[in-house]
């Protein structure tokens, strides 16, 4: 899904080594993709099958996305990452394919491809007609849809075809609106991690284990960012005086 990068071939570099570099970071990330769904799959091991694999990919998919918002920072706090910023593209490529397989399994083994069930309606046999059943879970799906909409976009023009379809100056602002991205993957998630269950009429599960690490890795990406910025800002002060 990646092209050539066309800065570096007119840099000089031979077209074959641009392949090998790019091949090597799908498999490096399809290989850290496959882990972190495994790994995530042993933490949900008593879970039914369904939400067992559900929650893998969407844990997956968000741990993804983390570190695709976490390189940037990275780099401008520590310059020898720069290596690393190719990276970036292939983990947020992966991070919404998984979300497309969370969201396939969504419909097929919860809701069972009955849409009205997907935005929290529930037939009512003595009625015959939907009623609404659980509010929050209709929000946090329609989020969760929102998201996984703008990250299909994101995917589909992170190549160099799009940036000379678009212009780099569209394309950049397309890209780094991510943030609205991150926004809505961090709602969803939160609602299923926190909310979900808190309900009169279910008996209360135990904790979902990976709460805390969520809001670890939330304020990670937020103290990470606020660094860079202000790392930025510094040099930037300092260079004009």
């Amino acid at each position: 899904m990646t092209d050539i990068p066309s800065d570096r071939v007119r840099a000089g570099q031979p077209v074959p080594l641009l392949w090998r570099r790019t091949l090597l970071r799908h498999v490096v990330v399809v290989g850290l993709a496959g882990a972190l769904v495994y790994a995530f799959a042993v933490v949900h091991g008593q879970w039914s099958p369904m939400h067992r694999w559900n929650r893998a990919f969407a844990d997956a998919s968000l741990a993804l996305l983390v570190i695709t918002m976490s390189i940037g920072p990275l780099s401008r706090l520590w310059p020898a990452l720069l290596r690393v910023v190719a990276y970036r593209r292939e983990t947020g490529i992966y991070a919404t394919l998984l979300a497309a397989v969370h969201t396939i399994i969504i419909l097929e083994g919860w809701v069972e491809w009955d849409f009205a069930r997907l935005f929290g309606y529930e037939m009512n046999p003595q009625t015959g007609e939907y009623v609404m059943f659980q509010h929050g879970f209709g929000l946090a799906n329609l989020t969760g849809i929102a998201a996984l909409a703008y990250a299909l976009v994101l995917m589909s023009t992170s190549n160099d075809r799009s940036i000379r379809m678009l212009g780099s100056s569209v394309w950049k602002f397309l890209q780094n609106a991510a943030t609205v991205l991150w926004g809505l993957a961090l709602l969803h998630t939160a609602y299923f991690l926190f909310m979900h269950f808190l309900s009169f009429h279910r008996p209360m599960p135990e904790p979902n284990p990976l709460q805390w690490p969520f809001v670890a890795a939330v304020l990670s990406v937020l103290l990470l960012r606020a660094a860079a910025f202000r790392s930025t800002w510094s040099k930037k002060r300092n260079s004009s005086r």
